[in-house]
Formats: structure tokens, C-alpha cells, sequence
């Protein structure tokens, strides 16, 4: 998880958000487009903001990317009494990591004045249940650090 916020806003003055698209949502993606903005509107919802459809505080975007990446495993190849003298064989697989941005804009200034963002091995194989509630934990986690502490300014 990572953060950062623009140290000169006022994040008390905040009360309203509303989503905005910067990018279409492609038809096969429609469904986690859904799950991503329940899962933030729930956290922003905790935070004391609510969700308006126009002239929102706060605007925010999102988005998400989903790269491969080799994953290397050393098994030894020996003996187990060999230990470290052994042979080791190498094995690869491919791995997705999902990565989400969510950015927080304020429509006044027009800038932004929080991002956040998180990375995780997805499993294409878990049931979707399962994947709602990384996606919840994930987006948790994520706004964790909303509003920024002001003690640390």
C-alpha cells in the first residue's frame, strides 16, 4: 500500500465525493467496475462522506491494471541430508498481480489531493465471493490512511 496527499488541503472541509470516468468501462469489465466503487463508496461512507451525483467536494477516479510476472521456486534436487551442498532445481510460473489507484481530486483548486494505490497476487481461480472480499480488505487497508493525519503535517 502506498499514499500520499497534497499537505495544504483541507480535508475537514470534504463531505461529498462523486465518481467520475476518465476512462470507459469496457463491457467485460462492468462488473468489477461495480465491485471496486462499492468497496470504496463503503469505506468513504465511514469516513462521514456521502456520495452525490454532481457538484461533490471530492471528485474520484480509479484505475486498474493487471501485469504477469515470472515467479521463481528453488526445490533442492538432492537428498535432504545433502542441505546445502545439493543440487538446486529452479522452477517458473507466471503469476498476475492486480494493481488498483484510486485519486481524489478537488474540483475547486482542480487538483489532487490524495492517491492511493495497492497491489496484489490475484487467483483467477477463487470464486468471486473470495475475490470481493480481497478486493473489500485491499480498499480498507487502502483508506487506512484517509484523511491523512494531521498530527504529522
Amino acid at each position: 500500500m502506498q499514499f500520499d496527499y497534497d499537505r495544504s488541503a483541507n480535508f475537514g472541509a470534504y463531505k461529498t465525493y462523486q465518481w467520475v470516468e476518465t476512462n470507459p468501462v469496457q463491457v467485460g469489465d462492468q462488473i468489477l467496475d461495480k465491485n471496486i466503487k462499492r468497496a470504496v463508496d463503503a469505506q468513504l461512507a465511514g469516513k462521514g462522506l456521502r456520495r452525490v451525483e454532481s457538484g461533490g467536494d471530492l471528485v474520484i477516479d480509479y484505475q486498474k491494471a493487471i501485469s504477469k510476472e515470472k515467479q521463481f521456486d528453488g526445490l533442492p534436487s538432492g537428498p535432504p541430508w545433502w542441505g546445502s551442498w545439493g543440487n538446486t532445481r529452479v522452477t517458473s510460473s507466471t503469476i498476475e498481480i492486480g494493481k488498483l489507484v484510486i485519486a481524489l481530486f478537488d474540483p475547486a483548486t482542480k487538483q489532487l489531493v490524495w492517491r492511493g494505490s495497492a497491489s496484489k497476487t490475484l487467483d483467477i481461480n477463487e470464486d468471486p465471493d473470495k475475490n470481493y472480499r480481497n478486493l473489500e480488505k485491499a480498499v480498507a487497508k487502502l483508506f487506512k490512511n484517509y484523511p491523512p493525519d494531521s498530527r504529522k503535517r
